[in-house]
């Protein structure tokens, strides 16, 4: 039977107190030793425009927008909540938590990496991870086979100590968490397809055999400069990471075909009862990063779908990590959300290789006639 979009029902969650988090570069951080060597190397940098910060609102105001003047059957929205602290602490120290906190409604610098938060960064933290377990707890109580949640800060970079990459919360941590610790599960995948490595939630899950972490990402010294082949896990955990470090030219074909040949079967024999996705959008050639298209989005969508379906009674939950150029982010989200919604996923091919055969036979034709 042919798939036909608005066959399956999908709950989005998009909450504007996400909103709220925007650090700005010309503004006032607490003074210290992190301010003095971010601000050394910002005007190192020599830039003549102003430095504004990379992870901004707009970026989730395009995928809304787009979601608005072109929407999907099938598809729902809904409002996110905030993340409980208790619910943050079954990924996160209380010592980490408690030194974010200290730093409530101020401006300030976590890492050198320009990692920062402003005045209401905390509350649009806590909503992009409460908003996680809110999707996850929609797929358990069946009010839609599948969620995406459009939210940020991101959070595959931030680990149970230290916020990096642009992530406070490891939202797709927290999320897995609640899941094994409120519906009683046993074993959760994750899958990172973010350009990035997402080492934050590695390294939570390293030694945790219940967690299999699937991460496809361009491979160092690109940031955060991890995830090589040899990191498969840790202690009891050892074998259920699994690390793809792909060339910077990577396209839709080897992503597919690392998915088809090597999740699958890793899939297969850990039989998971619930697949999240850390759906980073920052793969896609305009981003610089990787070389995928949309077509290569919307391919993966299916095959994740596909193994929801067979191992998990179709439950899957997407949350948004990284992509930076809004109209790239937005257009990604779209083609996700069409096949999530039941639509055909898309065939991969080479670029231009289809075209070549057409012309060809074209100019075949011609020196025929000449003959």
């Amino acid at each position: 039977m042919h798939a036909v979009i608005g066959d399956r029902d999908v709950l989005v969650i998009y909450d504007e107190r996400v909103l709220s988090h925007r650090p700005e570069a010309a503004e006032e951080f607490l003074p210290g030793r992190m301010n003095k060597r971010i601000r050394g190397i910002l005007d190192g940098l020599g830039l003549e425009a102003k430095w504004s910060y990379p992870e901004h609102p707009g970026r989730v105001l395009a995928v809304n927008e787009l979601l608005q003047a072109e929407p999907i059957a099938g598809v729902k929205m809904a409002k996110g909540q905030a993340a409980t602290r208790e619910q943050l602490n079954r990924v996160h120290t209380s010592s980490y938590l408690e030194s974010l906190y200290d730093l409530e409604g101020k401006q300030a610098w976590l890492d050198v990496d320009t990692t920062a938060i402003s005045a209401g960064s905390l509350d649009a933290a806590e909503v992009a991870a409460g908003s996680a377990i809110a999707a996850v707890d929609a797929v358990f109580e069946k009010k839609a086979k599948s969620a995406f949640v459009i939210s940020r800060p991101p959070g595959h970079h931030a680990n149970a100590v230290r916020a990096r990459g642009f992530c406070l919360f490891n939202n797709i941590a927290v999320a897995a968490a609640h899941a094994q610790f409120h519906w009683d599960i046993e074993r959760v995948l994750i899958i990172d397809w973010d350009a990035h490595h997402g080492n934050g939630t590695q390294d939570i899950f390293a030694a945790d055999p219940s967690v299999m972490f699937f991460d496809t990402h361009r491979a160092a010294p690109f940031y955060p400069g991890t995830g090589d082949l040899e990191e498969i896990g840790e202690g009891l955990g050892e074998g259920t990471t699994v690390n793809v470090p792909l060339p910077e030219d990577a396209g839709d074909l080897a992503i597919v075909n690392a998915f088809e040949n090597i999740l699958v079967p890793a899939v297969e024999w850990f039989d998971p009862e619930l697949i999240l996705v850390s759906a980073g959008m920052d793969a896609h050639r305009t981003e610089l990063c990787l070389n995928m298209s949309y077509d290569g989005y919307s391919a993966l969508t299916g095959i994740v779908q596909r193994l929801a379906d067979k191992y998990c009674d179709g439950r899957l939950v997407m949350a948004l990590e990284g992509g930076y150029n809004p109209d790239t982010l937005a257009r990604c989200t779209h083609r996700v959300l069409e096949v999530m919604a039941g639509g055909e996923p898309a065939t991969v091919r080479e670029p231009g290789v289809a075209e070549v055969a057409e012309m060809a036979e074209f100019h075949r034709s011609a020196f025929a006639d000449m003959e």
